[in-house]
Parts: C-alpha cells; sequence; structure tokens
C-alpha cells in the first residue's frame, strides 16, 4: 500500500559527508579569522607596545583605547582617511558612471563594430599594470598631475573587469523589456534610466565593493603618483609608519591595520547581500 510508504530521504552517507565537509570549512574559517582577531587584541592591549603578547594571546589582560590615542592624536592618520575616502568615493562614482551605460551598450546595443570594442577593452585585462605604470606616470607627470588625485580616479573610466561583469548582467536581463519599451516610443537613453538601471542594484553593489576596496587596498600606483605627505592613502600611512617604527610598537601597528580594515568591512557587511544576489541572478540568464 502506498499509504505505508515512507517519504524519501537522503542517506546516512550524504548528512556524514556534508558534516564533515561543513567542519572542515569551519576549520579552514577559524585559521583565517584567528590572526584578525589577535590584531584587534593586540590593538586594545594597554601595553603591547613595551610587551607584546607572545605567543599570542586571544584575551585583552589590560583593556585600553591607549594605543588608539596614540595613533589619531597628531591627526595623520584622519587625514589619510580622509584622502583614502574620497579617492575611493569618486573612484567609485567615476566607475559607475562610465561602466553601466558601456556596459549596457555592449549588451543590448546593436551598433557596428560592438564585437571589436569589446575585445578591444577585454584585452587590456590582459596586460600587467606593471607594464603601463611607467607610461602612465609620465604621461600624468607631462600634464603636472602628479600629487594629485586625478591619477588614482580618471584610471577607473576603463575597468574592464567591472564593465564585463555588467554586462554579463544586463545580458542576463531579457531582451523583451526593452522591445516593450520601444513598442511604447521610449528612447535608448530613457528605456536605460528608466527600466534597466533600477534593475542593476545587485551588479551595481558588487562593482562597488571591488572597486572601493581595490581603491582603498591601492599601494603601488600611489606610492608612485603621491609624492607629499599632505596626500598620503591610508595604505601609504601605514607603510611609513611600520618602516619608521618597526616591529617594537605592536600596538600602534596593530592599531594603524585595525583602523586601516575598518571601511572597507563596514561597506562589506552593509553590501553583502546584493553581492551573493548578483551572483545567483548572473547564473540564471533567461532564454
Amino acid at each position: 500500500m502506498t499509504g505505508n510508504r515512507k517519504p524519501p530521504g537522503r542517506g546516512k552517507g550524504t548528512s556524514l559527508t556534508e558534516s564533515i565537509l561543513f567542519l572542515v570549512i569551519l576549520g579552514v574559517g577559524i585559521v583565517f579569522i584567528l590572526p584578525f582577531i589577535w590584531m584587534i587584541v593586540v590593538s586594545f592591549e594597554r601595553y603591547a607596545n613595551i610587551q607584546p603578547p607572545f605567543p599570542p594571546s586571544f584575551i585583552i589582560r589590560e583593556p585600553s583605547l591607549f594605543n588608539f590615542k596614540i595613533i589619531l592624536e597628531n591627526g595623520i592618520m584622519l587625514r589619510a582617511y580622509r584622502n583614502s575616502f574620497l579617492v575611493a568615493v569618486l573612484n567609485v562614482v567615476v566607475c559607475l558612471g562610465a561602466v553601466l551605460p558601456g556596459a549596457y551598450a555592449l549588451s543590448k546595443g546593436t551598433f557596428r563594430g560592438k564585437n571589436f570594442i569589446a575585445l578591444l577593452i577585454l584585452s587590456t585585462m590582459m596586460v600587467p599594470f606593471e607594464t603601463r605604470m611607467i607610461p602612465m606616470f609620465v604621461m600624468f607627470n607631462k600634464v603636472k598631475l602628479t600629487n594629485t588625485f586625478v591619477p588614482l580616479i580618471l584610471p577607473s573610466m576603463l575597468d574592464a573587469f567591472s564593465l564585463f561583469l555588467a554586462k554579463g548582467y544586463f545580458d542576463s536581463l531579457p531582451d523583451s523589456l526593452a522591445e516593450s519599451a520601444e513598442i511604447d516610443g521610449a528612447g535608448k537613453f530613457r528605456i536605460f534610466r528608466s527600466i534597466f538601471l533600477p534593475l542593476t542594484t545587485p551588479i551595481l553593489a558588487t562593482v562597488v565593493i571591488l572597486r572601493f576596496m581595490g581603491s582603498w587596498n591601492s599601494f603601488l600606483w600611489p606610492r608612485i603618483i603621491l609624492t607629499g605627505g599632505k596626500t598620503q592613502t591610508v595604505p601609504l600611512y601605514v607603510s611609513v609608519f611600520i618602516h619608521e617604527n618597526g616591529v617594537r610598537l605592536a600596538g600602534s601597528t596593530m592599531t594603524v591595520a585595525f583602523l586601516g580594515i575598518i571601511p572597507v568591512l563596514i561597506v562589506f557587511l552593509f553590501l553583502q547581500k546584493y553581492i551573493i544576489q548578483s551572483i545567483a541572478l548572473s547564473g540564471l540568464k533567461g532564454e
């Protein structure tokens, strides 16, 4: 009789495999997060500059904000924060302003030479930044833009990775949306602005995180193009601080590193759900 039939379930072997896989992933995650936890502990340890906790301890024996006071009292870290934040925000704005219309054109456009332009932009990803670094410096030096933030912001207009990431997302959106709007008499720009742009929140958040993180953590190019102390970004200040003070001031060094990653963590925590959504939607291309 069918009434006595038990509902199909997963076997014990499958459950055991999933449990083992979960434990392995959990162990790897703990290994990766332990250095970060230790950095926080040392940052809040009152006497870490005098006697760093070694072997590494994950308990704060003398909790204090003393290390933060040392780092923030001269205002250099706050200035570096301001510089990095300004560069990162403008980097994101310029990138989105160029990438979203360009990705939409390459995805939904019907103009001649579209594939050639896409291939040309894609080829820029094959050229290492180190080979473009010297020509870029010479170019910005000739127009007297060194030691300014313009060279850190302007190249983000042609971010091939973000462009093709957004193009893949636009490819997943059905063409019928544009066709219906065209029947109603909407133009190309209005279709992009009123129909497709409101649907780009997931990929927009993904590009924002990637560009913000890339700009905030950038070290090599700012190290070359920024020559003055007043234009230092956070990574440059961290490197100069460690170089001048060495590892003897463990508490201050860890505090500088901890303060340097806080904005990236905040941006990621606020926008991570949109990244997951964009990955899910990009994998479900409607035909």
